[in-house]
């Protein structure tokens, strides 16, 4: 899974990111409440742990709102010293999936956040992606757009899926590699760029609006271009 924890005390993120990934969680970590928001929106977890009280102008209730407000479902355990009743209720009604208050045992964590995914994944699986006139069958593993069969490769099929399940976010080199090539490292090569600039040819060439956008400094995106 991939884990994102928004924690500003340094020995408690240093200890849960170190356990979830011992666990073999994939975790990014920020101490932030204004940086936590912009890499909760813009890129994709299967969890998130979450402060309270966070610097930066957004504590974890307003992170939590804003998410919801924007239709982002991704589970959230708050983690805080706001142990009140009524602070836990408020976490709950912002939106929160759970609440843990600290301190805390690390097994009960893991534990929480794994049902928390497995939670989520009871859900009817989605077998038909659709972006504009592009169309994905993930069934049958075939993709049109504007009615024409496009023929691609299984990495070619994988990215983009992989952008259409993001669609409308800015998809990082780092999102990439891990979600379409399980490379959990950077190999230094242009193996994105190249997969990236096939895709287009086949997807955006042949037809009027292009669908696949580079975002300057960031990655890539997958939206109808504004007139």
């Amino acid at each position: 899974m991939r884990i994102l924890v928004v924690e500003d005390d340094k020995d408690v993120a240093s200890f849960v990111v170190k356990g979830l990934r011992e666990a073999g969680h994939v975790v990014e970590q920020t101490p932030n409440g204004r940086d936590g928001l912009f890499m909760a929106a813009s890129e994709s977890f299967d969890a998130i742990v979450l402060d309270r009280m966070l610097p930066g102008g957004v504590d974890g209730l307003r992170l939590l709102e804003t998410l919801r407000a924007q239709d982002n479902h991704t589970p959230v355990l708050f983690l805080s010293a706001m142990a009140q009743v009524d602070d836990r209720v408020r976490g709950l009604k912002a939106g929160g999936d759970d609440y843990m208050t600290k301190p805390f045992a690390f097994a009960e964590l893991l534990a929480r956040v794994e049902a928390l995914t497995r939670r989520g994944k009871t859900d009817t699986p989605t077998t038909r992606l659709v972006t504009a006139d592009l169309e994905m069958d993930l069934l049958s593993r075939t993709v049109k757009r504007a009615g024409q069969k496009i023929d691609l490769q299984p990495r070619e099929f994988r990215l983009l899926e992989f952008l259409m399940r993001h669609a409308g976010q800015v998809v990082t080199r780092t999102m990439l590699l891990e979600g379409v090539w399980d490379y959990h490292f950077d190999p230094q090569t242009n193996v994105i760029d190249v997969h990236v600039s096939r895709l287009r040819q086949k997807v955006d060439k042949p037809f009027p609006i292009a669908l696949i956008h580079t975002v300057r400094n960031a990655g890539y995106m997958l939206r109808v271009e504004e007139a």
